[in-house]
């Protein structure tokens, strides 16, 4: 009896090991499968259970890059901005929000029905031509 406990415990060991490693092959990236291509890894894995799933994990599964991709801020990354301003046409380009800004600071708005910056109420018995 103890036996059969023990070959039902290492069973469903081997089931996890090697679900884990198809897993794990399966969605893993591309670049990181060596020796064979990724869905040639799966196969293995699934051909030859036990032996498919640690040749995944000690010649397969390529390490992950140690040092990963710096992130750039977008105004850091010319990709994204496209082309260089000059300093003195970000300079001008500065004035010009600015002074549009003002032009919205300095902007009056009627009062309507005694309340600033309401819109008139189309519907309300008012002013009608």
């Amino acid at each position: 009896m103890g036996m059969v406990r023990f070959a039902i415990i290492g069973v469903i060991v081997a089931v996890a090991f090697i679900l884990y490693a198809l897993v794990d092959a399966a969605m893993s990236d591309a670049s990181r499968a060596r020796g064979v291509s990724k869905p040639v890894w799966v196969v293995l894995i699934v051909v030859l259970p036990v032996i498919g799933a640690i040749l995944w994990f000690v010649i397969g599964r390529g390490r992950a890059n140690a040092m990963p991709r710096p992130v750039r801020a977008p105004d850091d990354d010319p990709r994204f901005t496209g082309s260089r301003m000059s300093p003195e046409e970000i300079d001008a380009h500065v004035q010009e929000l600015e002074a549009r800004l003002r032009e919205l600071d300095e902007e009056v708005f009627p009062e309507v029905d005694g309340r600033p910056g309401a819109k008139p109420d189309p519907d309300s018995p008012g002013e009608k031509s």
